[in-house]
């Protein structure tokens, strides 16, 4: 298929050429012009400004948007509705808010313009490993855009297929993408996706300080042991029940650097904590976990530990982020 590619940073540059490998045609845009001749190096075709993009692409129109979410997105979101037609569709695949998609998709609908959210899960290495999609929309806009969606997932790899599901129709979960619902439940589902990584994070955050710390003079010299924090992390990614992809990339940050010296323990949050807890709060579900592990990173910003440390370094590894500067508080 034919796509348009708004935004050609860490995620939507790496999801260009993945999309070039699968065989679509990527005509691509962004600000940055460094992102535009990428692009074209990896087989795309560059644009110079939305005009142009939009002129580029064949009705029915497909433009996939991967700027940051919030003004960013919205500022893309309008200038494009103003150049595209009935028929056309707008695909946000950042981190918007969902309620921000049922009022975008309401609008562009109202000029036949279709409009489709998709929570994008995999970071700097969705390149190789695939994205996890979680797509909302309209049903038979969703549909025709499979092709797209089954390039970027990661399909079905090595993963061994859940016993029981023998007996439940077949769906596209299976390959890493889901049609969850209308407008908003792609970005709803991505949403809580990353509330539960902000509480299994910060959980593994602070099991290793406390293995750091058994070594306390405030301890009993009977009860101190000097534990290697990296040894335990790779004999945990060995058979354990708390191995995961995050623990990976714990070890990896240990091996590399065993006292996360360059790391200052400053953790972001990128906004889905906090639209978490505010949907836990309207639909008064408790949610004391993730609540928590939002709050460590705010103190996060004025106080470090080697566990909020040890969140940064995760978060470098499988998404790239760069701490922010501390406020000095």
């Amino acid at each position: 298929m034919q796509i348009g590619m708004i935004g050609l940073g860490r995620m939507g540059g790496n999801m260009a050429k993945r999309l070039i490998r699968g065989g679509h045609e990527i005509v691509g845009y962004a600000r940055d012009a460094a992102g535009i001749e990428q692009c074209v190096k990896d087989g795309g075709k560059g644009t110079t400004s939305l005009d142009d993009l939009v002129g580029t692409l064949r009705p029915p129109r497909v433009a996939w948007v991967m700027v940051p979410a919030g003004a960013a997105t919205e500022e893309v979101v309008t200038d494009l509705a103003k150049r595209m037609r009935a028929g056309d569709t707008i695909i946000d695949g950042g981190n918007s808010m969902y309620k921000d998609d049922v009022r975008r998709a309401a609008s562009l609908r109202e000029a036949g313009i279709h409009y489709v959210d998709v929570g994008t899960s995999g970071g700097v290495w969705g390149l190789a490993r695939g994205y996890c999609l979680m797509i909302g929309g309209d049903k038979d806009v969703v549909a025709r855009l499979d092709p797209i969606f089954k390039t970027l997932a990661p399909g079905k790899g090595t993963i061994d297929r859940t016993p029981g599901r023998e007996s439940i129709a077949a769906s596209t979960a299976e390959d890493g993408y889901l049609h969850c619902g209308p407008a908003g439940a792609g970005h709803f589902v991505k949403m809580i996706h990353n509330g539960i990584e902000y509480g299994l994070m910060q959980a593994y955050a602070e099991g290793f300080d406390i293995l750091k710390n058994a070594d306390s003079d405030q301890l009993d010299p009977a009860h101190r042991y000097a534990l290697d924090c990296r040894e335990i992390a790779e004999v945990w990614r060995r058979g354990s029940v708390v191995s995961s992809w995050l623990l990976d990339l714990t070890a990896q940050s240990l091996a590399e650097s065993p006292t996360l010296a360059e790391f200052t323990g400053a953790v972001s949050d990128s906004g889905e904590g906090r639209w978490t807890l505010m949907a836990a709060i309207e639909e008064g579900v408790p949610a004391a976990v993730l609540s928590d592990a939002l709050y460590v990173r705010f103190r996060s910003r004025h106080d470090h530990t080697f566990g909020e440390k040890l969140l940064s370094a995760m978060r470098n590894k499988f998404g790239g982020h760069v701490e922010p500067k501390a406020s000095g508080r």
